[in-house]
């Protein structure tokens, strides 16, 4: 079953965080993420705001796990998240 991940982001530190997205697509793809929205427009209707939401399908919660627990991924953590500040969660689709 597909298993989407939702992040909501507010960057602090642009610089770091262009560190961390150059890293964060590869190990994306290498795990056969596929990006379904990345940054555009949006309307907040209700909870916490957050300046840039990204949603990404992987193929099933193994899948997302093991790319969100790579060595690939935690290095480009190591830029992001002191760069940001944000959640991420993974959700089983339907």
């Amino acid at each position: 079953m597909a298993v989407y991940a939702m992040v909501h982001v507010d960057v602090k530190d642009p610089e770091a965080y262009a560190r961390y997205a150059a890293l964060a697509g590869p190990a994306v793809e290498k795990y056969g993420g596929e990006f379904l929205a990345r940054g555009g427009a949006y309307r907040q209707m209700e909870g916490k705001e957050r300046a840039r939401n990204v949603i990404i399908r992987f193929r099933d919660m193994e899948t997302a796990l093991a790319f969100y627990n790579s060595p690939e991924y935690q290095e480009a953590l190591s830029h992001g998240l002191p760069a940001a500040e944000r959640e991420y969660c993974f959700v089983e689709g339907v």
